[in-house]
């Protein structure tokens, strides 16, 4: 395996799902390096007229596309027939290519074990082969799957691993998601300040690509981090560029996310009027995009603000709303809620005979 590259040491990133061009957001924030069309077109287009190499390459073209359109069981049907093909004829390099998606593909289900199987099989081959794209981009699979299975050391030697073959091919983007998902792992061992370290780094690899999503992406992060740190000022600052971008690629599911975290963290620092200034903003968005369970959230949000601001007719507004939302949703806990937050207002007002109409 290639062991040049400078020394990764050591910092990390977390959850960020970024272009969609070139990286394939997983679950919980993760980040696969996958082929990009173009090559993809490239690789498997077999030269030879053997029906038997057309037949697994056809299969393996088929695989990729169930696979990115979603339809996981499917694309493993085709990759383990393109598989066996690629095996009866003993083509090592496009062996390799289908145990890379297999990863991808258990992955994505969930399958941890199976993915670290398949890709500890395309390893082996990609020794031989050195095609150190397919090894970059199974070891970042081999690396997450590690992560969700607790076994963080192994994840972090993976990951710095697909880290240097990323920075070795000058692979920009690549290095992008080997930093966020090495993040995740330093997330995972409660190391934030390594995680911060990692997310700079992508900060400035993104803004040099002018990828405005994947900037989008990993400025959330950062705010999280530093969220999550308690430095609540830095979340805000990060958060507000991030909801900036979200607004102008019309990422209105990032965009009202963001505006729940940066108002959570202006209620920590006892901002509550901007806290409310933010919770209103989701809210509106909420309304247009007809999210009715960010509505929902977002109008507990507002009630919660405006009482630890001393403006109790206000929160009853904003709680009676929540209600009537809550009991055309059907959604019995988040009614109970309600009317256990309208119960409160109301005795702090002295209501008790209103107190009581909520019981």
């Amino acid at each position: 395996m290639w062991k040049g590259g400078s020394n990764p040491s050591s910092k990390n990133t977390v959850p960020l799902p970024l272009s969609a061009e070139y990286l394939k957001a997983g679950k919980r924030g993760t980040i696969s390096q996958d082929f990009t069309q173009s090559s993809q077109a490239e690789m498997l287009v077999p030269q030879e007229q053997d029906d038997h190499l057309s037949a697994a390459s056809r299969l393996l073209q088929q695989g990729v596309k169930q696979q990115q359109s979603g339809e996981l069981p499917a694309a493993m049907k085709s990759l383990q027939e393109s598989l066996a093909i690629f095996q009866a004829i003993g083509d090592c390099q496009r062996q390799a290519q289908v145990l890379s998606y297999l990863a991808l593909t258990v992955y994505t289900l969930g399958d941890y074990q199976s993915a670290i199987s398949y890709s500890e099989q395309c390893l082996s081959l990609t020794k031989q082969t050195k095609d150190f794209s397919v090894q970059m981009q199974v070891l970042s699979h081999l690396g997450n799957a590690y992560r969700h299975l607790g076994n963080y050391n192994q994840a972090i030697e993976s990951l710095q691993q697909c880290l240097k073959i990323a920075q070795h091919l000058q692979d920009r983007r690549s290095e992008v998601a080997a930093l966020n998902n090495l993040g995740l792992v330093y997330k995972a061992l409660g190391d934030l300040t390594q995680a911060i370290e990692l997310k700079q780094q992508s900060l400035e690899i993104v803004r040099e690509l002018q990828d405005h999503w994947g900037e989008e992406q990993v400025l959330k992060n950062l705010g999280n981090a530093w969220y999550a740190l308690g430095d609540y000022a830095k979340a805000i600052a990060y958060y507000e560029q991030c909801v900036k971008i979200a607004r102008s690629l019309n990422n209105h599911r990032s965009a009202i996310q963001v505006l729940k975290n940066v108002g959570n963290a202006c209620y920590a620092l006892g901002d509550y009027a901007k806290a409310i200034m933010y919770y209103d903003e989701r809210l509106q968005l909420a309304k247009k995009i007809k999210d009715k369970r960010s509505e929902e959230n977002s109008l507990c949000s507002l009630g919660v603000a405006c009482e630890a601001l001393g403006d109790y007719t206000k929160a009853i507004s904003y709680y009676e709303e929540h209600l009537a939302l809550a009991r055309g949703l059907k959604d019995h806990r988040s009614e109970e809620q309600a009317l256990a937050s309208l119960r409160v207002v109301c005795y702090a007002l002295g209501d008790y005979a209103k107190a009581m109409g909520y019981q």
